[in-house]
């Protein structure tokens, strides 16, 4: 089958269509023929070598894989699945223990790692949001507890998980603070922002204080821990990649302020979340933003955009 793939750690450039076997699904898994990739950050990091110490671990040797989500149809169930039938639309992602290798014809995965797909939804569409939709559930249902009326600021509102923040933190009945380029401020208030920003022009000190910070950009974030209330959560699902080790060394020195500490967590979403993104996409309370729908021979321009800046949802590979 067909592939994204890539031969050694570099540029856009070095991804490439490839060939690689068929995965056949064990007695749990599910063999899905995916119809539509979504392109992540972490596969920008995976891709340019700057995360080898997780990769190596998943995917040893060449070529490596790329695609963590994926939307299309059951092609075929292990003997021990019950509750997903052959021609079934659904969604999921990857499991931990497998990384990334979505981004192909045909996926395996585990039975509990997918759901039905939102009924209504194109699933190239769709695609775009198993691994945003279900970071920003577990971000603001679980580790932020976000409730209504509490005040909620956004950094990278426009980007793939911002944009599924704001629309996520306004269903909550919170008032949404938002920042973006000077391009995307119109855009990031049609999705429920109440008030945007310029994130060039406008500094921490800037803005008032906040029960709730969600930070997908990564940098500087003790200047943006600084505007959480006394009882302020604040959730990074981003750290530096250019100071990883600052980075991270913050997140953990930032425990020691208790509540407002910094949490940092890495997705491991089931079933139940991928059913509740489903409920919350058919309800309209959240929609999938796709910046750009590429074909998989363009694989390498998607990493290109998304490292530009500036993105609008997200970019999504066809693989029909």
């Amino acid at each position: 089958m067909r592939a994204a793939v890539y031969d050694r750690y570099g540029p856009p450039q070095v991804l490439r269509a490839g060939t690689v076997h068929r995965p056949e699904p064990g007695p749990r898994e599910v063999l899905v023929k995916v119809h539509a990739a979504s392109v992540n950050g972490g596969e920008l990091l995976a891709r340019a070598g700057k995360v080898k110490f997780v990769t190596s671990v998943r995917a040893r040797g060449w070529p490596k894989r790329l695609g963590l989500d994926f939307a299309g149809e059951v092609e075929a169930v292990g003997r021990e699945v019950r509750d997903t039938a052959v021609g079934d639309r659904v969604w999921g992602m990857m499991p931990r223990s497998k990384g990334f290798g979505s981004m192909a014809e045909y996926v395996v995965t585990a039975a509990d790692m997918l759901s039905p797909g939102p009924a209504g939804v194109d699933l190239v569409e769709a695609a775009a949001l198993p691994v945003v939709g279900t970071t920003v559930l577990t971000a603001l249902r679980d580790k932020a507890r976000l409730a209504k009326g509490e005040r909620l600021l956004v950094r990278g509102a426009s980007g793939g998980i911002g944009s599924i923040a704001v629309q996520l933190g306004h269903a909550y009945g919170a008032h949404v603070t938002a920042l973006a380029g000077a391009r995307n401020l119109d855009f990031v208030r049609e999705l429920g922002a109440d008030e945007v920003f310029d994130h060039r022009v406008t500094a921490p000190g800037d803005l008032g204080s906040f029960d709730v910070v969600l930070d997908s950009v990564g940098t500087d974030h003790a200047a943006w821990r600084r505007l959480l209330s006394p009882r302020g959560r604040m959730v990074a699902v981003s750290f530096d990649s250019g100071r990883p080790v600052r980075s991270i060394l913050t997140i953990a020195g930032s425990t020691v302020h208790g509540s407002r500490r910094i949490r940092f967590f890495s997705g491991n979403p089931g079933r139940e979340d991928f059913v509740e993104l489903a409920r919350l996409t058919e309800t309209g309370a959240i929609r999938p933003v796709v910046d750009t729908v590429h074909p998989l021979d363009d694989v390498a321009r998607s990493h290109e955009a998304l490292e530009a800046g500036g993105v609008r949802g997200k970019h999504v590979i066809r693989m029909l």
